[in-house]
């Protein structure tokens, strides 16, 4: 694929070369410094949707990268509370920005923001349907973890059904000849579609609610908190809320090189007393969102090919 110009806005949108090109650009700009390649690119965050890891490493990549950033992490203070429609916003933030990075609360929001921009726009998390950067920087993590992506044993717990990260992850990893163990309660198992459309290309699948059941399978455990915005009744949240809590005691019941990761926020699905553990990996994960967010702003700027 020739990236420049490309809008990332669905890991469906990437073969498996792809994200292994990324991937591998990712590292070079891990191992190397790039301090004028953006200079004079200007890009606007729009985030309708709170967030701190997405945008905070957005931002980083782009200032370490010599370019700059403007837009907005509240939309209460933009014309949108005058009733300035997604399309308009977009249509005016390409006249000020070179690339547009979104998050929104509406599923499908990215692509309607790509279709009304000449810009490049990239997919911040669009309601529940897809994170693609995080799934990008969640696949660079496992892979310098393990030092490979392909026939791993991978467990997502939590909620399977309204999180966008592992709905995303599942789809990338599907490249890659996995085993998943889905392991949620029945009201939050992953969404029927994604199933079916796994075992059309014949990865393996296991669903279950009781994580020790399949622990010492696992190379890989993807951590979610449950996703409080996402319940349309709050009753239904209050129910399920705390579902899955894992502290040290877990680590009696892993392999020895099980790594853990989680997309954070968390909430009290994982005490911290797992976090000096060998099995944790979800603070580097967080620091990997540079690499690989700078070589997706670089890739689709045209600055790197």
């Amino acid at each position: 694929m020739n990236f420049k110009n490309h809008d990332i806005i669905s890991i469906y949108d990437f073969s498996k070369e792809d994200i292994l090109y990324i991937l591998k650009t990712a590292k070079k700009m891990e191992k190397r410094s790039n301090p004028s390649l953006l200079k004079n690119n200007i890009m606007a965050t729009l985030f309708f949707e709170p967030s701190t890891r997405t945008r905070l490493s957005f931002i980083a990549a782009m200032e370490q990268l010599g370019g700059k950033v403007t837009g907005f992490a509240n939309s209460k203070i933009t014309s949108i509370k005058k009733g300035e429609t997604l399309w308009d916003t977009a249509k005016m933030v390409e006249q000020y920005a070179d690339l547009i990075v979104i998050r929104h609360h509406l599923e499908g929001s990215a692509r309607l923001a790509a279709e009304a921009s000449s810009k490049p726009v990239i997919n911040g998390g669009d309601g529940s349907n897809q994170h693609p950067t995080q799934t990008l920087l969640d696949l660079y993590t496992i892979q310098k973890s393990k030092d490979t992506l392909n026939n791993l044993h991978v467990g997502i717990l939590g909620d399977l059904k309204y999180g966008r990260t592992v709905h995303s992850l599942a789809i990338a990893l599907s490249h890659f000849n996995p085993i998943f163990y889905f392991i949620s309660p029945d009201a939050l198992k992953m969404p029927r579609n994604y199933i079916t459309e796994l075992r059309e290309k014949g990865i393996r699948i296991y669903e279950t609610p009781n994580l020790l059941s399949v622990s010492k399978k696992l190379d890989i455990l993807y951590v979610t908190r449950i996703q409080q915005e996402r319940f349309p009744d709050p009753l239904e949240y209050e129910k399920y809320k705390g579902v899955y809590r894992l502290d040290s005691s877990l680590t009696k019941y892993v392999k020895k090189d099980l790594k853990i990761m989680h997309p954070l926020p968390r909430i009290d699905e994982i005490d911290k007393s797992l976090d000096n553990t060998p099995h944790a990996l979800y603070f580097e994960q967080a620091a990997n969102g540079i690499p690989v967010r700078k070589a997706l702003i670089s890739l689709v700027l045209g600055k790197i090919r």
